[in-house]
Protein backbone atom coordinates (compact mmCIF):
# COMPACT_ATOMS: atom_id res chain seq x y z
CA UNK A 1 0.00 0.00 0.00
CA UNK A 2 1.19 3.51 -0.85
CA UNK A 3 1.47 5.61 2.32
CA UNK A 4 1.60 9.39 2.48
CA UNK A 5 2.87 9.35 6.07
CA UNK A 6 4.61 6.75 8.22
CA UNK A 7 5.59 7.03 11.88
CA UNK A 8 7.65 4.28 13.46
CA UNK A 9 8.19 4.21 17.24
CA UNK A 10 8.20 8.01 17.54
CA UNK A 11 8.62 9.53 21.01
CA UNK A 12 8.85 13.00 22.51
CA UNK A 13 9.59 13.95 26.12
CA UNK A 14 9.30 17.34 27.81
CA UNK A 15 11.12 17.74 31.15
CA UNK A 16 10.27 14.26 32.34
CA UNK A 17 6.79 14.16 30.77
CA UNK A 18 6.46 11.62 27.97
CA UNK A 19 4.12 13.43 25.56
CA UNK A 20 4.34 10.84 22.77
CA UNK A 21 5.39 7.30 23.64
CA UNK A 22 6.57 4.99 20.85
CA UNK A 23 3.83 5.98 18.40
CA UNK A 24 3.60 4.13 15.09
CA UNK A 25 0.99 4.75 12.41
CA UNK A 26 0.59 4.49 8.64
CA UNK A 27 -1.57 6.95 6.68
CA UNK A 28 -2.67 5.58 3.28
CA UNK A 29 -2.39 8.05 0.41
CA UNK A 30 -5.65 9.54 -0.83
CA UNK A 31 -7.62 8.97 2.38
CA UNK A 32 -8.93 10.93 5.34
CA UNK A 33 -7.12 9.68 8.43
CA UNK A 34 -8.17 10.77 11.90
CA UNK A 35 -5.87 11.12 14.89
CA UNK A 36 -8.30 11.10 17.77
CA UNK A 37 -7.89 11.50 21.48
CA UNK A 38 -8.72 13.61 24.54
CA UNK A 39 -7.06 16.94 25.20
CA UNK A 40 -3.43 16.38 26.13
CA UNK A 41 -3.24 12.99 24.41
CA UNK A 42 -0.28 13.97 22.23
CA UNK A 43 -2.11 14.73 18.97
CA UNK A 44 -0.70 18.21 18.39
CA UNK A 45 2.78 17.17 19.49
CA UNK A 46 2.67 14.36 16.93
CA UNK A 47 1.62 16.74 14.17
CA UNK A 48 4.32 19.25 15.08
CA UNK A 49 6.94 16.52 14.84
CA UNK A 50 5.63 15.57 11.40
CA UNK A 51 5.90 19.24 10.37
CA UNK A 52 9.39 19.44 11.93
CA UNK A 53 8.27 22.31 14.15
CA UNK A 54 9.60 20.32 17.08
CA UNK A 55 12.25 17.62 16.82
CA UNK A 56 11.39 14.05 17.81
CA UNK A 57 13.56 12.39 20.44
CA UNK A 58 13.49 9.02 18.73
CA UNK A 59 11.81 7.07 15.98
CA UNK A 60 11.37 7.51 12.24
CA UNK A 61 9.04 9.76 10.21
CA UNK A 62 8.50 9.46 6.47
CA UNK A 63 6.37 12.15 4.81
CA UNK A 64 5.67 11.62 1.11
CA UNK A 65 8.63 9.26 1.04
CA UNK A 66 11.19 11.45 2.78
CA UNK A 67 12.17 12.50 6.29
CA UNK A 68 10.99 16.10 6.88
CA UNK A 69 13.84 16.60 9.34
CA UNK A 70 16.34 15.87 6.57
CA UNK A 71 14.43 17.33 3.61
CA UNK A 72 12.44 20.41 4.55
CA UNK A 73 11.44 21.00 0.93
CA UNK A 74 8.82 18.26 1.29
CA UNK A 75 6.89 20.57 3.62
CA UNK A 76 6.04 22.76 0.60
CA UNK A 77 3.76 19.89 -0.48
CA UNK A 78 1.88 20.02 2.82
CA UNK A 79 -0.91 22.32 3.95
CA UNK A 80 -0.89 22.69 7.74
CA UNK A 81 -3.77 24.19 9.70
CA UNK A 82 -2.63 24.58 13.33
CA UNK A 83 -5.05 24.60 16.23
CA UNK A 84 -3.90 28.12 17.12
CA UNK A 85 -4.64 30.81 14.55
CA UNK A 86 -1.56 32.33 12.94
CA UNK A 87 -2.89 35.17 10.82
CA UNK A 88 -1.55 38.71 10.66
CA UNK A 89 -4.50 40.58 12.07
CA UNK A 90 -3.67 44.01 10.63
CA UNK A 91 -3.51 42.66 7.05
CA UNK A 92 -6.49 42.56 4.73
CA UNK A 93 -8.09 39.19 4.04
CA UNK A 94 -7.01 38.84 0.40
CA UNK A 95 -3.54 40.21 1.13
CA UNK A 96 -2.86 37.71 3.92
CA UNK A 97 -4.03 34.82 1.70
CA UNK A 98 -1.74 35.95 -1.14
CA UNK A 99 1.13 36.38 1.34
CA UNK A 100 0.89 32.78 2.56
CA UNK A 101 0.52 31.48 -1.00
CA UNK A 102 3.71 33.30 -2.00
CA UNK A 103 5.53 31.71 0.96
CA UNK A 104 4.56 28.33 -0.51
CA UNK A 105 6.01 29.21 -3.91
CA UNK A 106 2.86 30.30 -5.78
CA UNK A 107 3.52 33.17 -8.22
CA UNK A 108 1.81 36.48 -7.50
CA UNK A 109 -0.81 36.36 -10.26
CA UNK A 110 -1.86 32.78 -9.48
CA UNK A 111 -1.92 33.54 -5.75
CA UNK A 112 -4.31 36.44 -6.24
CA UNK A 113 -6.49 34.48 -8.70
CA UNK A 114 -6.74 31.45 -6.42
CA UNK A 115 -7.25 33.69 -3.39
CA UNK A 116 -10.26 35.33 -5.05
CA UNK A 117 -11.68 31.93 -6.00
CA UNK A 118 -11.35 30.55 -2.48
CA UNK A 119 -12.76 33.71 -0.89
CA UNK A 120 -15.92 33.33 -2.99
CA UNK A 121 -16.09 29.59 -2.35
CA UNK A 122 -15.91 30.07 1.42
CA UNK A 123 -18.50 32.87 1.46
CA UNK A 124 -16.09 35.68 2.32
CA UNK A 125 -16.62 37.82 -0.77
CA UNK A 126 -17.82 40.87 1.16
CA UNK A 127 -14.80 40.68 3.46
CA UNK A 128 -11.88 40.44 1.01
CA UNK A 129 -10.77 44.01 1.79
CA UNK A 130 -11.42 43.87 5.53
CA UNK A 131 -8.68 43.60 8.10
CA UNK A 132 -8.44 40.14 9.62
CA UNK A 133 -8.95 41.52 13.14
CA UNK A 134 -12.46 42.71 12.20
CA UNK A 135 -13.64 39.19 11.30
CA UNK A 136 -15.46 36.83 13.64
CA UNK A 137 -13.58 33.79 14.96
CA UNK A 138 -15.41 31.56 12.49
CA UNK A 139 -14.52 33.76 9.53
CA UNK A 140 -10.90 33.93 10.66
CA UNK A 141 -10.86 30.14 10.77
CA UNK A 142 -12.09 30.05 7.17
CA UNK A 143 -9.33 32.44 6.13
CA UNK A 144 -6.82 30.24 7.95
CA UNK A 145 -8.15 27.22 6.07
CA UNK A 146 -7.76 29.04 2.74
CA UNK A 147 -4.12 29.80 3.55
CA UNK A 148 -3.68 26.07 4.21
CA UNK A 149 -4.99 24.90 0.83
CA UNK A 150 -4.12 27.86 -1.44
CA UNK A 151 -0.99 26.16 -2.87
CA UNK A 152 -2.87 22.92 -3.71
CA UNK A 153 -0.85 20.66 -1.37
CA UNK A 154 -0.65 16.88 -1.68
CA UNK A 155 -1.22 16.43 2.07
CA UNK A 156 -3.52 18.43 4.34
CA UNK A 157 -2.80 18.31 8.07
CA UNK A 158 -5.71 19.80 9.99
CA UNK A 159 -5.53 20.24 13.77
CA UNK A 160 -9.06 20.82 15.14
CA UNK A 161 -10.16 22.49 11.87
CA UNK A 162 -13.78 23.09 12.92
CA UNK A 163 -12.81 25.13 15.99
CA UNK A 164 -14.90 28.30 16.08
CA UNK A 165 -17.14 27.31 13.16
CA UNK A 166 -20.93 27.28 13.42
CA UNK A 167 -22.83 24.21 12.11
CA UNK A 168 -23.38 25.72 8.64
CA UNK A 169 -19.70 26.49 8.16
CA UNK A 170 -18.73 23.10 9.58
CA UNK A 171 -20.67 21.61 6.66
CA UNK A 172 -18.80 23.88 4.22
CA UNK A 173 -15.51 22.71 5.71
CA UNK A 174 -16.62 19.08 5.60
CA UNK A 175 -17.57 19.31 1.93
CA UNK A 176 -14.23 20.97 1.11
CA UNK A 177 -12.28 18.23 2.90
CA UNK A 178 -14.22 15.52 1.07
CA UNK A 179 -13.61 17.30 -2.23
CA UNK A 180 -9.87 17.32 -1.49
CA UNK A 181 -9.95 13.58 -0.80
CA UNK A 182 -11.84 12.99 -4.05
CA UNK A 183 -9.06 14.83 -5.90
CA UNK A 184 -6.52 12.35 -4.54
CA UNK A 185 -5.25 14.44 -1.64
CA UNK A 186 -4.40 12.90 1.73
CA UNK A 187 -6.02 14.49 4.77
CA UNK A 188 -4.70 14.01 8.31
CA UNK A 189 -7.45 15.15 10.64
CA UNK A 190 -6.80 15.67 14.35
CA UNK A 191 -9.74 16.16 16.70
CA UNK A 192 -11.36 15.15 19.96
CA UNK A 193 -14.81 15.50 18.35
CA UNK A 194 -15.87 11.92 17.63
CA UNK A 195 -18.97 12.90 15.63
CA UNK A 196 -16.89 14.90 13.15
CA UNK A 197 -14.39 12.08 12.84
CA UNK A 198 -17.13 9.51 12.25
CA UNK A 199 -18.56 11.62 9.41
CA UNK A 200 -15.22 12.20 7.70
CA UNK A 201 -12.57 9.60 8.45
CA UNK A 202 -11.93 6.32 6.68
CA UNK A 203 -9.07 5.34 9.00
CA UNK A 204 -8.62 6.38 12.63
CA UNK A 205 -5.94 6.16 15.27
CA UNK A 206 -7.00 6.75 18.87
CA UNK A 207 -4.24 7.86 21.21
CA UNK A 208 -4.33 8.59 24.93
CA UNK A 209 -1.53 9.36 27.31
CA UNK A 210 0.84 9.56 24.33
CA UNK A 211 0.19 5.96 23.26
CA UNK A 212 -1.85 4.38 20.52
CA UNK A 213 -4.79 2.37 21.86
CA UNK A 214 -6.63 1.64 18.61
CA UNK A 215 -5.77 1.90 14.94
CA UNK A 216 -7.31 0.78 11.66
CA UNK A 217 -10.00 1.34 9.03
CA UNK A 218 -13.15 2.70 10.66
CA UNK A 219 -15.31 -0.09 9.20
CA UNK A 220 -12.99 -2.72 10.74
CA UNK A 221 -13.02 -0.97 14.11
CA UNK A 222 -16.81 -0.93 14.08
CA UNK A 223 -16.88 -4.62 13.12
CA UNK A 224 -14.45 -5.52 15.90
CA UNK A 225 -16.61 -3.67 18.44
CA UNK A 226 -19.98 -5.06 17.40
CA UNK A 227 -22.54 -5.51 20.13
CA UNK A 228 -25.17 -8.17 20.66
CA UNK A 229 -27.84 -5.46 20.88
CA UNK A 230 -30.64 -5.27 18.33
CA UNK A 231 -33.38 -2.77 17.51
CA UNK A 232 -36.80 -4.35 16.89
CA UNK A 233 -40.06 -2.89 15.63
CA UNK A 234 -43.35 -4.21 14.20
CA UNK A 235 -45.74 -2.65 11.69
CA UNK A 236 -48.47 -2.50 14.36
CA UNK A 237 -48.68 -3.09 18.12
CA UNK A 238 -48.16 -6.77 18.94
CA UNK A 239 -48.91 -7.88 22.48
CA UNK A 240 -47.71 -11.44 21.77
CA UNK A 241 -44.31 -10.09 20.72
CA UNK A 242 -44.19 -7.82 23.78
CA UNK A 243 -44.81 -10.74 26.14
CA UNK A 244 -42.14 -12.82 24.39
CA UNK A 245 -39.50 -10.10 24.49
CA UNK A 246 -40.15 -9.28 28.12
CA UNK A 247 -39.94 -12.89 29.30
CA UNK A 248 -37.52 -14.63 26.90
CA UNK A 249 -34.51 -16.24 28.67
CA UNK A 250 -32.44 -15.64 25.51
CA UNK A 251 -32.41 -11.90 26.18
CA UNK A 252 -30.11 -10.35 28.77
CA UNK A 253 -31.65 -6.89 28.55
CA UNK A 254 -34.87 -5.46 27.09
CA UNK A 255 -35.61 -1.75 26.75
CA UNK A 256 -39.05 -0.64 25.59
CA UNK A 257 -38.83 2.40 23.32
CA UNK A 258 -41.46 4.61 21.69
CA UNK A 259 -41.38 2.78 18.37
CA UNK A 260 -40.21 -0.69 19.44
CA UNK A 261 -37.57 -2.37 21.58
CA UNK A 262 -33.85 -2.54 22.02
CA UNK A 263 -32.74 -5.95 23.24
CA UNK A 264 -29.44 -7.58 24.12
CA UNK A 265 -28.93 -11.24 23.28
CA UNK A 266 -27.52 -13.53 25.96
CA UNK A 267 -24.13 -15.07 25.07
CA UNK A 268 -24.45 -18.42 23.33
CA UNK A 269 -27.88 -17.76 21.81
CA UNK A 270 -28.33 -17.73 18.04
CA UNK A 271 -29.73 -14.50 16.65
CA UNK A 272 -31.35 -16.45 13.81
CA UNK A 273 -33.62 -18.21 16.30
CA UNK A 274 -34.72 -14.84 17.67
CA UNK A 275 -35.52 -13.58 14.17
CA UNK A 276 -37.44 -16.77 13.38
CA UNK A 277 -39.59 -16.38 16.48
CA UNK A 278 -40.30 -12.72 15.79
CA UNK A 279 -41.35 -13.57 12.22
CA UNK A 280 -43.84 -16.15 13.52
CA UNK A 281 -46.14 -13.53 15.04
CA UNK A 282 -49.22 -12.30 13.20
CA UNK A 283 -47.96 -8.71 12.97
CA UNK A 284 -45.18 -8.27 10.36
CA UNK A 285 -41.69 -7.52 11.63
CA UNK A 286 -40.78 -4.03 10.33
CA UNK A 287 -37.29 -3.64 11.73
CA UNK A 288 -34.54 -5.87 13.02
CA UNK A 289 -31.00 -4.52 12.99
CA UNK A 290 -27.86 -4.63 15.05
CA UNK A 291 -27.25 -1.58 17.20
CA UNK A 292 -23.77 -0.38 16.23
CA UNK A 293 -21.60 1.44 18.72
CA UNK A 294 -20.82 5.00 17.72
CA UNK A 295 -17.20 6.04 17.48
CA UNK A 296 -17.80 8.11 20.61
CA UNK A 297 -18.90 4.99 22.53
CA UNK A 298 -15.92 3.00 21.25
CA UNK A 299 -13.63 5.87 22.22
CA UNK A 300 -15.02 6.01 25.76
CA UNK A 301 -14.73 2.23 26.15
CA UNK A 302 -11.14 2.12 24.90
CA UNK A 303 -9.77 5.26 26.48
CA UNK A 304 -11.67 5.29 29.78
CA UNK A 305 -9.50 7.11 32.29
CA UNK A 306 -6.47 7.12 30.01
CA UNK A 307 -6.75 10.90 29.76
CA UNK A 308 -5.29 10.83 33.26
CA UNK A 309 -1.52 10.90 32.72
CA UNK A 310 -1.05 8.49 35.64
CA UNK A 311 -2.76 5.73 33.66
CA UNK A 312 -1.63 4.33 30.32
CA UNK A 313 -3.85 2.00 28.25
CA UNK A 314 -2.48 -1.13 26.69
CA UNK A 315 -2.27 -0.92 22.88
CA UNK A 316 -4.77 -2.83 20.77
CA UNK A 317 -4.80 -3.44 17.03
CA UNK A 318 -7.48 -4.15 14.50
Amino acid sequence: MNHALLLEDVSKRYSGHLAVDGLSLAVPAGTIYGILGPNGAGKSTTIRMVMNIIIRDSGRISLLGTDPEQDREVLRRVGYLPEERGLYKKMKVLDVIVFFARLKGVDAAAARREGERWIEKMGLGDWRGARVETLSKGMQQKVQFITTVIHDPDVLILDEPASGLDPVNQEVLRDTILESRDRGKTVLFSTHNMDQAEQLCEHVCIIAGGRKVLDGPLRDIRRANRTSRYAIAFDDPCEEAARFLETSPSLAHVLREEDGWEVELEPGHDVRELVSTLNSFDVPLARFERVELSLHEIFVQRVGNAANPQRRPEPAHV
